[in-house]
């Protein structure tokens, strides 16, 4: 079952992040950081990397219950997250610090960002 608490309550101040594209408020990403990449980009309680990490100009939008069964999940690379609303697409990269943390991590960043497609 979907955790509830991540869903954004209204579509006002929605963000997306820049990493795993999940759609919160920016109250909620402050907040609470993002359920999927908050290990790396640490924006719950920190504003400037709420900013930084996450951009309020994006596309589309899915709602995902079970994203590792959902075909939508696969297509979008969405599927090993959790439960919750993302975006499409969305425009905007990660500053280049963070991009060289994520890598440190051992993982590799793949831009959100289908504008130049």
């Amino acid at each position: 079952m979907a955790n509830i608490d991540n869903i954004p309550p209204s579509v006002r101040n929605l963000r997306a992040c820049l990493l795993c594209s999940m759609i919160k408020t920016s109250d909620q990403f402050e907040t609470d950081g993002c359920d999927n990449c908050d290990h790396i980009l640490n924006m719950k309680h920190n504003r400037d990397n709420m900013f930084n990490c996450t951009s309020s100009n994006f596309d589309g939008l899915v709602a995902l219950t079970e994203p590792p069964e959902s075909w939508v999940g696969k297509w979008l690379r969405l599927n090993r997250f959790t439960p919750g609303m993302y975006a499409i697409s969305v425009s905007g990269r990660l500053p280049s610090d963070i991009v060289r943390e994520i890598k440190a991590h051992g993982e590799t960043y793949k831009s959100r960002d289908r504008s130049n497609q």
